[in-house]
């Protein structure tokens, strides 16, 4: 080997660690893109307890659920068996910590207890709830054009000084999006959970003894 081919072989040497490192800023780069946050209202149209708030606290347990859910990416479908996500969108909680802030938001806006909380102010509350997140998804339509929304959950309603279920039920709501474009799903993800929201807030008043009137 000649003292030119040597010196040249070295210079190539040299600048494999410069290469990797330009390969690795570039795919840092492809991370660190910023996504579009988008949030989720708690109802502004939720029914009302009338005659002041029931001495009840009842604590909101963060929901359960699978791991495709546990994430701030926002879910779709392209079909029932295939989980993909919104590649420049995520809300701006996890998604299950996302629907317990709904939870708690929508029963304090009944104005029907005394408190609702994530945990209790003392040692315990009255009441936990106990929710698992089945659906929480953008699922393309079967006509090719636009999306149907799913949420589904199951809600325990438990009595904490003896552990017993005092009420059970699973919500569903849907709701379509003319589009497949991130704002028109958001806005059909808004108008689903509202619908769910609202009969979860109902339920939970009328198992605790307090009818809700229209807002």
């Amino acid at each position: 080997m000649t003292f030119a081919v040597k010196l040249r072989l070295v210079a190539l040497l040299a600048m494999i660690p410069l290469l990797t490192g330009c390969a690795t800023l570039g795919a840092l780069g492809d991370v660190s893109t910023p996504l579009a946050v988008y949030d989720l209202r708690a109802p502004d149209d939720a029914p009302v307890a009338p005659g002041g708030p029931l001495a009840r606290d009842v604590i909101v347990e963060l929901p359960t659920t699978s791991g495709v859910l546990e994430t701030d990416r926002i879910l779709i479908r392209p079909d029932a068996l295939q989980a993909q996500y919104l590649p420049a969108a995520r809300w701006g909680d996890e998604t299950p910590v996302m629907l317990q802030t709904l939870m708690v938001r929508s029963l304090e806006n009944t104005g029907g207890l005394r408190y609702v909380g994530r945990r209790p102010l003392a040692g315990s509350g009255d009441y936990a709830i106990i929710t698992e997140l089945v659906d929480f998804h953008a699922e393309l339509a079967p006509d090719g054009v636009g999306a149907v929304i799913s949420i589904s959950m199951t809600s325990r309603l438990i009595r904490e000084r003896d552990a017993s279920v005092i009420a059970s039920r699973t919500f569903r709501a849907q709701a379509i999006s003319a589009s497949t474009e991130t704002p028109a799903l958001i806005d059909a993800f808004d108008r689903g959970s509202d619908q769910l929201l609202i009969d979860f807030a109902d339920w939970t008043m009328n198992s605790l003894g307090r009818r809700l009137s229209p807002a």
